[in-house]
């Protein structure tokens, strides 16, 4: 492992705002914190607010400049990713930021039940071949029902015309509150925090439309997989490169 990665580990390790529970042996870890990530970590009663899969954690940075009255955790199993967001975190010492670097398939064994206010998906792998692993999918839903407050909202920012119609699949065959929904995020008035990552800047360049959905989850029991046919984001099919689609494929 090169010594740049290395050092990255050490910093995650004995930085007092990060949180490390990488499965072990198959075993569920055990969080102190469950229950009261607010009191206990942030020394407040504030919301809670997660990004899943946060990767450099670009977003729950923004979040978390923006917002000094709402607490917010960046969770990854990407550590040398997350070591710039948490860095930046720490460099301008925002105490309402932190990160946990695990498995989102854990998440309710580091939340309780109603202790989450809002929930973030920013980008996504759409796992187009892979229902269960796509973080729209019931699976995921069921798991986000189990630690989300009343009247909690989830909102999804994708490139991906894939996740999006998957997602909004997800949304209507379960009847789902959808709150907004666009296929071009910019084109409008902005309904979210104007936060632009390092890759939503790259789509963007490339002529690839932001999309946005913003639901909640009430009370479900009987969650259905949607049976659609949904065709293939076109522009995956040669890598996430910066190239440049042509003005006939832009989406």
């Amino acid at each position: 492992m090169a010594k740049n990665k290395l050092k990255k580990f050490e910093d995650l390790r004995n930085w007092s705002h990060v949180f490390e529970f990488p499965l072990k042996e198959g075993r569920r870890p055990e969080c102190e914190f469950k229950g009261h990530w607010s009191a206990s970590v942030f020394g407040n009663d504030h919301p809670l607010v997660l990004e899943l899969g946060c990767g450099k954690g670009e977003y729950t940075v923004g979040l978390g400049r923006l917002r000094p009255d709402m607490n917010f955790i960046g969770i990854d199993i990407k550590g040398a990713r997350m070591w710039t967001g948490a860095r930046q975190a720490k460099e301008e010492a925002l105490g309402n930021v932190a990160f946990l670097r695990t498995h989102i398939e854990l998440l309710n064994s580091f939340f309780a039940p109603g202790e989450v206010a809002e929930i973030w998906l920013t980008f996504p792998d759409p796992q187009m071949k892979k229902v269960r692993k796509r973080l729209t999918s019931t699976y995921f839903m069921r798991m986000y029902q189990q630690v989300l407050a009343a009247n909690a909202v989830l909102h999804l920012k994708t490139d991906s015309r894939f996740m999006y119609e998957y997602s909004l699949a997800v949304l209507k065959a379960n009847a789902l509150p959808i709150h907004y929904q666009t296929q071009n995020l910019y084109s409008e008035s902005l309904p979210v925090p104007d936060i632009q990552t390092f890759y939503e800047q790259q789509w963007l360049l490339r002529g690839i439309s932001i999309k946005y959905l913003r639901w909640s989850i009430p009370p479900v029991t009987n969650w259905k997989e949607p049976e659609v046919d949904i065709e293939p984001d076109e522009y995956r099919s040669f890598g996430r490169s910066a190239r440049i689609l042509p003005k006939d494929k832009q989406l």
